[in-house]
C-alpha cells in the first residue's frame, strides 16, 4: 500500500450487499481503514471474521445484533466487536461508518 494520503473520494466503491457499500482506504498488514456508505433498511447479516473491529458513526444510525444482545449507535458513537465476535445489523438511516480492522482483512484489499 503507498504510504501518500488516500482521499475516500479517488476510491470506487464496492457494493459487498444491497445497499452496503465499501471503500478500503489504508492499511498494512497489521490494520486497515475503511468507509462504509450504508443505505437505510439495508441488512447485513450475522456473521464473524478473526479480524478485530472498531468503528465510529459519522451519519445515521445502526442496530448492530450479536449473540449477547442488540444495540443502536448513531452519529458520534463507537463500537467494538472482537476476533470470531459474530454481529450483524440492520440500518436504521442513511448511514456513513469508518471501521478499522486488525489485521488487515484480505478480502478487503
Amino acid at each position: 500500500m503507498s504510504k501518500k494520503p488516500v482521499s475516500k473520494n479517488s476510491v470506487n466503491a464496492i457494493e459487498m450487499l444491497p445497499g452496503i457499500y465499501r471503500k478500503t482506504l489504508v492499511y498494512n498488514n497489521n490494520m486497515m481503514l475503511c468507509y462504509f456508505s450504508l443505505d437505510k433498511n439495508s441488512y447485513v447479516p450475522l456473521h464473524s471474521h478473526k479480524e478485530h473491529q472498531i468503528g465510529y458513526v459519522i451519519t445515521g444510525k445502526l442496530q448492530f445484533e450479536t449473540e449477547k444482545g442488540n444495540f443502536v449507535v448513531g452519529a458520534g458513537d463507537s463500537y467494538v466487536f472482537e476476533s470470531n465476535e459474530k454481529h450483524g445489523a440492520t440500518i436504521l438511516e442513511n448511514s456513513e461508518v469508518i471501521d478499522v480492522f486488525s489485521p488487515s482483512r484480505d478480502d478487503y484489499k
